[in-house]
């Protein structure tokens, strides 16, 4: 299927309460069970599935290759394609890494994650927050995006929404979550309007959604669905929170661990050696864009890219910066505590946070406990 047709939502919450009810403890059995099942689903060109409960579990002598998986986030875009690269150039090979790319799991990658399913996973520091908040113990190891990337939109030819106040009353087309609902409700006060707004839950494809008028302005990536309309429509009108008041990075997209599998000297140096390559492999795509795309079309043919929109994707990456804090061309990967936390304390103070019980914690989460930027070399 076309990832044109697999609208990519800029956030990846999917309970229409925003509240995180889903279970994170699954029993060792299904583990097993559900891992040989992504295997068998595999179609993105990687190393064959280890059914090893413990996919880091070889010697842990420096010269002996060691298993990893990853777990993607959502359909392959240009936020996985330093991995593609490191497979397909033998970064990963180098580093003495077999590292399987999995598919994302409909239970999400933070789930996968906590419950051993895979060893690392594609999210953002702000759903590490709150699947915390919910029992998790996750740790945000490796920050790809340092800027905001993402936009809430309507169309282009919708004449009537000229500033965020103009979307009082309007409907938002979403997967309902609490971290949603607060960053447009703030930017609509602060542009003067009622902060009230109606919500629709989005379907396969939110472009769609817009043009058939379920909803009036949904959320976008910048660099995939932003890229996107530029090249195929339908035009879009974009609003950026920062600019509406809203206080930090609120995306800060990358990796996380279970801190308890971090607690393993042997996973630790795995991780390391799997980040340093992981970042080469990014690292080449900023100084290689048409060749890295060209790589992961390849590596991720079921996924049906569009070439166009990749390299239009990493050229938009590049242009802004977005990955990195001085080189354009060399990706940071660390987390900017001082940003991050300012984007908890607003989620916080908004009642985004509850704990698996329905209870406001005591504090915001903070930035320090849910990051580490220890194995970023």
């Amino acid at each position: 299927m076309a990832v044109s047709s697999r609208n990519h939502e800029f956030v990846r919450f999917t309970e229409s309460t925003g509240k995180f009810s889903r279970r994170i403890h699954r029993v060792r059995a299904v583990r097993a069970a559900f891992t040989a099942l992504l295997c068998a689903t595999l179609g993105f060109g990687v190393t064959a599935c280890s059914g090893s409960d413990n996919n880091a579990n070889g010697s842990s002598a420096e010269g002996s290759t060691q298993k990893i998986s990853f777990m993607l986030d959502w359909s392959p875009n240009t936020n996985h394609i330093g991995l593609y690269v490191a497979q397909k150039l033998g970064y990963f090979k180098d580093a003495n890494l077999d590292v399987t790319i999995l598919p994302t799991a409909q239970a999400g990658a933070e789930t996968s994650v906590s419950n051993g399913i895979s060893d690392v996973g594609f999210t953002t520091l702000s759903n590490v927050a709150a699947f915390n908040n919910q029992g998790a113990d996750l740790r945000f190891v490796f920050d790809l995006t340092q800027k905001p990337v993402a936009q809430w939109c309507s169309l282009a030819s919708r004449k009537d929404i000229v500033t965020p106040k103009d979307l009082s009353g309007k409907t938002f087309v979403s997967f309902g979550s609490a971290e949603q609902n607060a960053v447009v409700a703030h930017m609509i006060t602060y542009a003067g309007g009622s902060g009230k707004f109606k919500t629709a839950t989005a379907g396969t494809n939110t472009f769609a959604a817009l043009t058939s008028g379920k909803g009036d302005f949904a959320g976008f990536y910048s660099t995939w669905e932003g890229v996107e309309s530029k090249l195929n429509g339908p035009a879009l009108h974009c609003f950026e929170a920062a600019d509406w008041g809203v206080p930090g990075n609120p995306d800060q997209l990358g990796y996380a661990v279970n801190s308890s599998w971090l607690n393993d000297a042997a996973h630790r140096k795995t991780l390391r050696r799997f980040l340093s390559a992981a970042m080469k492999g990014y690292d080449y795509a900023l100084t290689h864009p048409h060749q890295a795309s060209a790589i992961m079309v390849e590596q991720t043919k079921a996924a049906q890219l569009d070439p166009k929109l990749v390299r239009a994707s990493m050229s938009t990456i590049i242009d802004n910066a977005l990955w990195s804090t001085g080189d354009s061309r060399h990706a940071s990967g660390s987390s900017d505590m001082k940003s991050a936390q300012e984007y908890l304390n607003f989620q916080y103070q908004s009642g985004t946070y509850d704990d698996d019980k329905g209870r406001r914690p005591s504090k915001a989460p903070q930035a320090d406990e849910l990051a580490t930027n220890d194995f970023i070399s």
